[in-house]
């Protein structure tokens, strides 16, 4: 058997976080709402910018998004390490907006302090999400290559779930996923009225006659690095599989929706769903066996060292799985490490998983302010990618796609106090000093035309 070589694709994360302004003298109440605390969050932004969307000079975006969430989309990034930095940069980024917003409120006697959490859920139920974004050659049977990869975007939450306990009318059930029982369909071109696991919207950021995105939206964010790293890297791979013609077909759930909310609700990952083809297999069984195919189709000489990790974690969560340590688990997969905490605190309290001290154990998992759990930074969560590596990415953009050109172009307008406008794709003076500069190649890490924009800017400054 030839072995497939592992192709080079352009990868992101865009997170949505959570924000409140909590009492701090006793009363309870609020002092600023969502909406306040947002833009109070986006001020700074809103003063240099003169907006809350933004592109940065490290090649990403942060910007406002509906619902008063802060929203942060990487940079293209085609080398997972490049990833796992962005990514977390946008936390970075975020952190820095918290300490000077409450640097703010206590200037202005406001008894209140601002929190940024990295989940999906607040307190009433509303649901924000983590989608990630992989490059993909356009050709006919994209839906069907999408369909193929429904089963590992079900199954993978026994890894990559960030953990939930859900009240409803049955009870309190401890799940592995937040997005679970919140996703209504396998495909759609539908995002928030029906989330589906793959939103099918054909808007690929790129030169629309060579690429297409696969939109991904079911996924958990994660505070883990470990797991968002397992999340995007083995989907880069599988993707390499599937465009080579590979079928996972044999994995095909009967009804994907039902095995999703079933699924989510044992720890264990061994609970049986039906197939299409009539039998059961439990997620457990379902992941070992697409890694099996994965590790047995691709040249591994063609991955990258942290592929190579991608495929160690996958390995190693699974056979943790199988053994039910979760103690084990917790080193590197959300769901685990806030379920062993949780078992920890009630042991210790007496508390059980209704009582409101354990809802504010699992809010404070994913707060990314100084008053968060922080498992990361106190050694109790594996991590990926060097501190330094994550400071770097705040200001630097990866310098192997075409984020590089547009990060040099914001930095430069920056410096100069230029005004510039730019997206994924354009480039723009607002003085039209120069045509706009279309980078319809998300691999271009060169252009004449850039460094005419940047000299102009350079000239004027």
């Amino acid at each position: 058997m030839t072995r497939i070589a592992l192709k080079r694709r352009v990868f992101g994360i865009e997170t949505e976080y959570g924000v409140t302004c909590a009492s701090t003298d006793g009363s309870g109440a609020n002092p600023l709402d969502a909406d306040q605390a947002a833009r109070l969050l986006f001020a700074p932004l809103m003063e240099k910018g003169r907006s809350s969307n933004l592109f940065l000079p490290n090649g990403g975006r942060l910007y406002l998004d509906v619902g008063s969430h802060p929203e942060y989309a990487t940079a293209e990034c085609d080398r997972l390490e490049d990833l796992l930095a962005q990514e977390q940069a946008g936390d970075s980024l975020l952190a820095d907006l918290i300490t000077q917003a409450n640097a703010k409120l206590k200037t202005d006697g406001i008894a209140g302090t601002l929190h940024v959490f990295k989940n999906n859920l607040d307190s009433q139920g509303n649901s924000f999400g983590c989608h990630e974004n992989y490059l993909m050659r356009r050709d006919k049977d994209f839906r069907s290559k999408v369909d193929s990869l429904v089963s590992f975007f079900v199954t993978r939450q026994i890894l990559t779930g960030a953990g939930w306990v859900r009240h409803d009318d049955d009870g309190i059930t401890y799940c592995l996923s937040q997005r679970a029982h919140l996703t209504d369909d396998a495909v759609s071109s539908a995002t928030t009225r029906s989330r589906p696991i793959v939103n099918t919207r054909d808007e690929p950021h790129a030169d629309a006659d060579v690429y297409r995105r696969l939109h991904v939206i079911v996924g958990d964010t994660n505070v883990s690095q470990s797991a968002t790293l397992l999340k995007v890297g083995a989907t880069d791979m599988l993707l390499s599989c599937v465009e080579a013609g590979i079928s996972f077909d044999d994995f095909a759930l009967d009804n994907p929706m039902e095995a999703i909310r079933q699924i989510t609700e044992d720890t264990s990952g061994t609970t049986k769903v039906l197939m299409a083809d009539g039998s059961y297999k439990s997620a457990l069984d379902i992941q070992e066996g697409i890694l099996a195919w994965v590790e047995e189709s691709l040249d591994p000489e063609s991955l990258s060292a942290m592929h190579h990790k991608v495929l160690s974690l996958w390995k190693e969560g699974l056979l943790a799985l199988r053994r039910d340590n979760q103690e084990e688990l917790a080193r590197n997969f959300d769901w685990a490490a806030k379920l062993v905490l949780l078992r920890r605190y009630m042991q210790r309290t007496g508390a059980t998983l209704a009582d409101p001290r354990v809802a504010r154990l699992c809010l404070a998992y994913h707060d990314i302010t100084g008053s968060g759990l922080r498992l990361a930074e106190r050694g109790l969560l594996a991590t990926q990618v060097d501190s330094s590596e994550v400071l770097r990415a705040t200001e630097v953009p990866p310098a192997t796609t075409r984020a590089h050109l547009r990060g040099r172009v914001v930095k430069t307008a920056e410096d100069n106090r230029r005004d510039v406008t730019v997206d994924w794709v354009h480039i723009r003076l607002l003085d039209g000093t120069l045509p706009t500069v279309l980078l319809h190649d998300p691999f271009l890490t060169q252009s004449p035309e850039v460094e005419a924009v940047i000299a102009e800017i350079e000239k004027h400054g």
